[in-house]
């Protein structure tokens, strides 16, 4: 029972911590204008003209840091305080969403890997836990087998996210510096900004991996008691 407390609190507290770690460090920041004072639209449009990817268009989204890219329609949008913000987290999160776009254009396996993952892991998220609920209530080992299958696409494609995330990160910082978006002396407090966002994608992650884990135990255990 004391386990079951702890992995319990492990799976809830982690995705707080993360969350709380993202906004905190993105408020602080977002209260800090940046030496050149672009805003996050003009950073986001000066590096990808830097870039040569002049089709590919700056948007304002809707929503709070719901900042992205989507390779679709080949859009950067960025939230309202990060598209016409001055500060430094603006322009820490508007590179990185470039960074994205950068992936896309030179065809960045890891990004290709994850867009393909895309039908598969949403397919595996919305059968799984049907099917992972009908083999455990019913004692059906097969059904429970096949679940966390469908499951183990959702998580690797979890895991595939991380590179993903991490090399738009670094892309991100050395075009702002090479580019003199930022001073240099800014560039640690930007690292900051997209070091704690990259702390969401790590702790759903980590958060995956275990419940894939728990339930390949219990799937073990009942194929155990069935021989």
């Amino acid at each position: 029972m004391m386990g079951f407390l702890l992995y319990f609190a492990l799976i809830v507290l982690i995705p707080l911590w993360a969350q709380f770690r993202v906004k905190s460090t993105y408020a602080k920041y977002s209260r800090v204008p940046s030496s050149t004072y672009r805003t996050g639209a003009e950073v986001a449009r000066e590096i990808l003209n830097a870039n040569g990817l002049y089709h590919v268009n700056v948007e304002q989204g809707h929503g709070y840091l719901s900042d992205h890219y989507d390779p679709r329609s080949k859009t950067v949008r960025l939230s309202p305080e990060n598209y016409h913000g001055h500060s430094i987290a603006a322009a820490a999160v508007a590179a990185h969403e470039v960074g994205h776009a950068i992936q896309d254009a030179e065809g960045y396996a890891f990004l290709r890997f994850r867009h393909a993952l895309v039908p598969v892991a949403n397919l595996g998220s919305n059968v799984s836990w049907i099917l992972i609920m009908i083999g455990i209530f019913a004692q059906l080992s097969g059904m429970l087998l096949l679940g966390i299958i469908f499951m183990a696409a959702a998580v690797l494609f979890q895991v595939i996210t991380l590179p993903v995330e991490f090399n738009a990160s670094n892309r991100a910082m050395n075009q702002v510096v090479s580019l003199g978006l930022v001073a240099n002396k800014e560039e640690g407090e930007a690292r900051k900004v997209l070091n704690a966002a990259a702390l969401t994608y790590v702790a759903a992650a980590a958060v995956a991996v275990l419940e894939l884990l728990r339930l390949v135990l219990i799937y073990t255990g009942m194929t155990r008691s069935e021989d």
